[in-house]
């Protein structure tokens, strides 16, 4: 008995050492995670190749989905499916990303790349989840198109969710304000046409608070120009400025904010005693002056209800029309048609997502179907 305590407990400490090894190894290598995953789990250089390989097909497809969005289904041991998706971000918006599964202890690989050049396929990795991790978070500081890879492990064997959204990196500026009360936006003339607008007009009553987007330090507060009393805000971690003119009053604060601290009330002091009360919100960077503020703040539709679940999940689709449309994206109204399959085609099942089908064609082309145009294939 003595020898299999003794024998157990050098095991432990040969695991726990290896463990400590790899960890000072990482620390000077910086394995991607799919190299970790490779390394812990022993796989062979040939199926990690095969798998490692079925993720470059991604790049060959045109998948689109709008915000909002979220897909179930089920993954297959050593069935090779990857999922992507193309999305447009503007600067200030926040990509939350989320891969659930029945069993915690699969792993899920997601990966976000950015589309080089407007008539290119090139993409260029940006970021990616940490090893066993199932969450990835990217904030968009410039207008791109970016795609979004899905991969589980190779035995991976459970149902999933993935839930894609996206959020303004600020807080709304003025107290209980919403997307309704902007009504003068970047870019609208000025003076005639003299000038264009440098920020958004929220308009709002007589002395509604208007707080801080987020955290950060006060470096002027009070009246001057066309701004009237006005305060600004240095946000450090994104090396801009955060304006808010034409205040009622200011209120009585000094040095360092946090997110959703009141900075003052809305009024129309400075130029805008001809206009209804509203505060002017703009944004500046230091290199580039004035940028577009909307998006940093224009708040966005989040999934209410997590996704259902699927009763049976199918291995694959049979077509049951005579033709059948397959789009780009899960969706009739502005989508475009990839492709058309006949009777009795036979598609790759990889998700559902409400009446749409996330589908691969024999020839590999990734697509969504309407549920109306296939009969499931049990397994």
């Amino acid at each position: 008995m003595k020898q299999i305590k003794f024998l157990s407990l050098s095991l432990i400490l040969i695991i726990s050492g290896c463990s400590q090894i790899n960890k000072a190894s990482d620390f000077i290598t910086n394995p991607t995670a799919k190299e970790q995953y490779k390394r812990d789990l022993n796989i062979s250089d040939e199926l990690f190749q095969i798998w490692e390989n079925s993720a470059e097909t991604v790049f060959q497809d045109s998948v689109g989905i709008n915000l909002p969005y979220a897909e179930t289904g089920k993954f297959f041991p050593k069935g090779f499916s990857v999922y992507s998706y193309e999305i447009k971000l503007q600067p200030g918006e926040v990509l939350n990303v989320e891969a659930k599964t029945d069993s915690t202890g699969q792993v899920v690989f997601i990966e976000l790349f950015e589309k080089i050049g407007d008539s290119t396929n090139v993409f260029e990795k940006i970021k990616t989840s940490g090893f066993r991790k199932k969450r990835l978070n990217f904030e968009a500081h410039k207008k791109a198109t970016y795609k979004l890879v899905i991969q589980p492990e190779i035995e991976a064997h459970t149902p999933f969710t993935f839930k894609i959204e996206k959020q303004p990196a600020y807080l709304f500026p003025v107290s209980s304000g919403s997307n309704r009360n902007v009504q003068s936006y970047w870019g609208d003339n000025r003076d005639g046409g003299a000038r264009r607008h440098e920020g958004i007009d929220i308009f709002a009553k007589r002395g509604t608070p208007v707080v801080a987007a987020t955290d950060g330090s006060l470096s002027f507060t009070g009246e001057k120009g066309l701004g009237g009393k006005q305060v600004w805000l240095r946000d450090p971690k994104r090396k801009q400025s955060l304006y808010y003119a034409h205040l009622d009053s200011i209120a009585n604060i000094s040095g360092n904010v946090k997110r959703g601290d009141t900075l003052g009330f809305v009024g129309n002091t400075g130029n805008a005693r001809a206009t209804p009360p509203h505060l002017h919100f703009g944004i500046y960077k230091s290199y580039r002056g004035a940028i577009n503020p909307l998006h940093f703040v224009y708040q966005t539709n989040v999934l209410e209800n997590e996704p259902k679940k699927l009763d049976s999940t199918p291995h694959q689709l049979l077509v049951k029309t005579n033709k059948a449309n397959l789009r780009n994206k899960p969706t009739t109204s502005g989508s475009k048609i990839l492709s058309t399959s006949k009777a009795r085609d036979t598609l790759q099942f990889l998700g559902k997502t409400n009446e749409w089908y996330h589908i691969r064609t024999s020839a590999n082309q990734a697509s969504f179907i309407h549920q109306s145009l296939v009969a499931p294939i049990a397994p």
